[in-house]
């Protein structure tokens, strides 16, 4: 009997304490309030992703860029991969508890989403590739219905539509002082929005489902998707091309693609805890509010004009804020306005169709 006691003590304490632990990198925030842990990944989001854009920007702007992409997507997946090794050795080492086959789909999707996204800023410019970022709201809210089988009430869809809107009229108010439009990269740029949407909720449902780490979900992620990368660049030519192309300027693309990487995989260390302790809608959220804050910063350093769809659509965007904040405390609040009218509209349905059915009745009883 004693044994079997201290037996179950032991389990329970070992699963209790992997289950609570949150980190960010190195940090650990699992002793911090729910509310401080949202901040300290809204300040990792906000800080890495604008740094992120603009090396994002400085790399895949230029028009040459285009035929080497996956090559230069290529080697950011492989220092990714390589800082989530380097991590795993200072903090617990990678075990995976995730099944293979949802990891091959989660690479996939990473690189549908990375490629395609790196590849569409070759035909389209910085805040053109917002507008279509930020539709990301209302595909993952759907994703999170079909996948995971959430349910959400009238704020919750009114807060994403609102929010797409404002948003939207943002980035277009600033894609009219330097129009770049081309109808492949539109093409291009949807495909990666069909993929970003739907990574977020397959990494949201592995992460609950088996209890993984951050890291692990970073690590065999973006090793499958290395192995992607190398067999399309090499047998299609790309991985040459790629390497002559960097080549000519080593040490300012090296500079770059590092940067770039290293931005880019705490960011997205930030964003997974936030799907963790958040879910998958509110880290949408979060990077699509990093969208706007990045026009904001490029007023201020940089000379632009102004017109007063920036302000109308700001308005837009503080209003969906609002609506998702308030939706979390009254979630099945539904205007009286609506719900009547959906209340009359039921009983109008259902008089026609009383109404039809004693029809029918009479005319099969004439004949």
């Amino acid at each position: 009997m004693k044994t079997m006691k201290d037996t179950v003590i032991k389990v329970d304490d070992g699963s209790d304490q992997s289950r609570d632990t949150i980190n960010i990198l190195c940090f650990d925030i699992t002793s911090f309030s729910h509310l401080t842990q949202f901040l300290v990944c809204c300040f990792f989001v906000f800080l890495c992703y604008l740094a992120y854009g603009c090396f994002l920007e400085e790399i895949f702007s230029n028009p040459e860029v285009k035929p080497v992409s996956l090559y230069i997507t290529l080697i950011q997946f492989l220092i990714t991969t390589g800082l989530s090794y380097v991590e795993s050795m200072f903090r617990i080492p990678i075990k995976r508890k995730v099944p293979i086959k949802t990891y091959a789909l989660l690479a996939a999707l990473t690189l549908g989403t990375m490629s395609l996204s790196n590849l569409a800023l070759s035909y389209l410019n910085y805040p053109t590739q917002l507008i279509f970022k930020s539709c990301k709201l209302i595909p993952v809210m759907a994703g999170s219905i079909i996948i995971l089988g959430k349910r959400y009430g009238f704020l919750d869809y009114l807060a994403a539509v609102v929010m797409c809107i404002g948003l939207t009229m943002f980035t277009l108010a600033d894609s009219q002082t330097s129009p770049s439009f081309d109808s492949f990269g539109v093409v291009v740029i949807s495909l990666a929005l069909f993929c970003d949407a739907i990574i977020g909720n397959v990494q949201e449902k592995a992460m609950k489902q088996f209890q993984a780490t951050n890291n692990e979900v970073v690590f065999f992620s973006y090793a499958i998707a290395c192995g992607y990368l190398i067999v399309i660049t090499f047998s299609t030519g790309i991985m040459m091309d790629g390497y002559y192309y960097c080549s000519k300027n080593s040490i300012k693309m090296s500079t770059n693609i590092f940067l770039l990487s290293v931005s880019g995989y705490i960011g997205l260390q930030a964003v997974l805890t936030l799907v963790r302790i958040c879910g998958a809608t509110v880290a949408v959220t979060v990077t699509t509010m990093r969208k706007v804050f990045s026009i904001v910063i490029s007023f201020l350093l940089f000379s632009k004009p102004f017109v007063f769809q920036y302000v109308w659509s700001g308005m837009l965007v503080a209003l969906a804020i609002f609506l998702n904040h308030y939706s979390k405390k009254n979630p099945n609040y539904v205007p009286p306005g609506i719900s009547y009218s959906w209340y009359f509209l039921k009983r109008f349905y259902a008089s026609e169709y009383r109404y039809l059915r004693i029809k029918s009745k009479m005319y099969a009883d004439t004949v």
